[in-house]
Parts: C-alpha cells; sequence; structure tokens
C-alpha cells in the first residue's frame, strides 16, 4: 500500500437501513465522505484547520458510482480511498467499500478546492500541494 491508499472501518447502523433492511444508496456517499476526510486528517490536514488557516474547503464537483452488492445492518464494512489525480485546484479519488473482500460500491470522486467565502476555486493551500508533489 502506497501513501495515497487509505482505508476506513465503517460499521453499518439501522439509521443507515432502508425499510427492506440494506444500506440506502445515499449513505454510501456519506462512507465516501469519511474516507476521504479521515484520508486528509491521516496526511496531516484537517478540514476545519484549511478553513480557519488556509480559507478553503472542499466539496464535490462529481461522482460516479457503481452499485454492486447491498451492505445491511451491524456489517463492518472497509472504505477505501485511492487518490489518482490532482490539479491546482482540484483532487480526484478512486474508493470502494467493500466486506470481507467482496466490493459493494465504488465511485470515483472529483473535489475541489474552494474559497471557503467565495465557493469560488481556488489553488489547494501550498503545505497539502507540498504533500501531494513527491507523488507525481
Amino acid at each position: 500500500m502506497n501513501e495515497f491508499e487509505f482505508t476506513w472501518p465503517v460499521r453499518v447502523y439501522y439509521e443507515d437501513t432502508d425499510a427492506g433492511g440494506v444500506v440506502y444508496y445515499a449513505n454510501y456517499l456519506k462512507f465516501f465522505e469519511r474516507a476521504r476526510t479521515e484520508y486528509l486528517r491521516a496526511q496531516g490536514f484537517e478540514q476545519d484547520k484549511l478553513r480557519g488557516e488556509h480559507g478553503v474547503v472542499f466539496a464535490v464537483r462529481s461522482v460516479q458510482a457503481d452499485y454492486r452488492r447491498p451492505a445491511r445492518f451491524n456489517d463492518l464494512l472497509a472504505v477505501n480511498c485511492i487518490l489518482t489525480g490532482y490539479k491546482r485546484a482540484s483532487l480526484e479519488f478512486f474508493q470502494q467499500v467493500l466486506r470481507e473482500e467482496v466490493i459493494l460500491c465504488e465511485g470515483n470522486f472529483r473535489i475541489a478546492c474552494l474559497d471557503a467565502t467565495s465557493f469560488r476555486p481556488r489553488s489547494i493551500p501550498e503545505p497539502l500541494w507540498r504533500v501531494l508533489q513527491p507523488h507525481e
């Protein structure tokens, strides 16, 4: 595993499921979001500090998701987060939700770096940019 691969465990709670007892499709997006947040934290970057110290926030610009198999109440899932690319004002991730090595859902995400006040595109802060550079 390289530094740009990250896995975060997620337990499925009752609130994550629909009337059929399976994870509601939109909740996978929440699981993906948690993993990306924890990925940044593992790299040494807290999103509230990025906003406070650098005036930026990150927002999903686009997502493509493929739902393969259902997750159910109380499942322990692994949510993978792999940085696949970056530009001056965006990050790209490939992510998967797995249960015991079985892919349940996967997707590609483009995350925009935005000015926290105007919500216009803005360059990734230098400290984070420097962390990305060795991995070209």
